[in-house]
């Protein structure tokens, strides 16, 4: 009997580990990005190393899904942390079932864990000059990472669109670059002004001597290498560190830069067109950690209790 279906016809689980590779291919087939092949990935292979630590069977079933989700809980883990392996797994195991690799997908209706409604503070001014300064240095790394921070503070990009920007997307006569593939696969056109465009300049300069300058993609990394998600991740992290600032993540910066786009009177609708949004709520999302702030500052333009 061929592989396919066989464990359908068996009525046997289907083997998790060697069905992977294949997910995953399948996932790039449709274009997904490198984060959420990431991530997806992680989220299975997590759960195999748990079910063999655990001395449990690899199924995708309601009570050993729910019980790993509750170990990753337990034991720390983020709730974001724990609804993206969740999520990885429904996602795996409704592809089993189309693949004909399992009779039933067990997981669905299977409610994702309640996420903590957190509030993330935009970096404020100093801390912002205090990274922007730790990247200074003649070095290609360098102008790299200023260029990168400069650009994510003035747009709001995700890390991953950054990430995988070329150098035919970048405009620097215009002050634009193209998001090809935002979230959603949706592509935009994001603005930048002359400060971004005078380092995203001097980076590009160095660039061109590189071992790797014929290469499309616009970031490169040290040493010869390509620069990835994680490349960013740790580059920004180490800046970070080195400004002193605390609690830091790539992410914040797309924080920052909503909030910093409202508190100089842009408007929400322009916000939501250059920062990638289609619905209101992620709006709110990034910016009510200061909303009582600049509703403030609002008010007192108003002179509402001029009577």
């Amino acid at each position: 009997m061929p592989q396919r279906g066989r464990a359908r016809a068996q009525g046997t689980s289907p083997d998790l580990a060697l069905l992977l590779p294949s997910w995953e291919l399948s996932l790039r087939a449709e274009r997904k990005s490198p984060q959420t092949l990431k991530v997806y990935g992680d989220g299975v292979r997590r759960f195999l190393a748990w079910s063999q630590a655990a001395n449990r069977p690899a199924v995708l079933d309601r009570p050993t899904v729910i019980a790993f989700i509750a170990d990753l809980l337990e034991h720390g883990a983020e709730p974001a942390t724990a609804r993206s392996r969740q999520l990885a797994l429904r996602r795996f195991s409704a592809w089993l079932v189309e693949e004909d690799e399992a009779a039933k997908d067990e997981l669905i209706g299977t409610r994702p864990p309640k996420l903590d409604e957190k509030v993330v503070d935009p970096l404020t001014d100093s801390e912002l000059k205090a990274l922007i300064a730790a990247c200074s240095g003649p070095a290609l790394m360098d102008r790299r990472d200023e260029a990168i921070v400069r650009f994510m503070l003035e747009t709001g990009a995700r890390a991953g669109e950054v990430v995988g920007l070329t150098v035919a997307d970048i405009d620097l006569s215009r002050g634009t670059a193209l998001v090809r593939r935002g979230k959603g696969g949706k592509g935009r056109v994001v603005p930048f002004g002359p400060h971004t465009g005078r380092a995203m300049d001097r980076y590009i300069r160095i660039r061109r001597g590189h071992r790797l300058s014929a290469s499309s993609d616009l970031w490169l990394g040290d040493r010869g290498k390509e620069f990835s998600y994680d490349g960013l991740y740790k580059a920004l992290k180490g800046r970070a560190q080195h400004a002193g600032i605390t609690g830091f993540r790539p992410h914040r910066l797309r924080h920052t830069a909503a909030h910093r786009w409202l508190e100089a009177g842009g408007s929400e609708g322009g916000l939501m067109a250059v920062a990638g949004w289609t619905r209101p709520d992620m709006l709110l999302r990034y910016t009510k950690a200061r909303a009582s702030e600049r509703a403030a500052t609002e008010a007192r333009t108003l002179n509402l209790g001029d009577l």
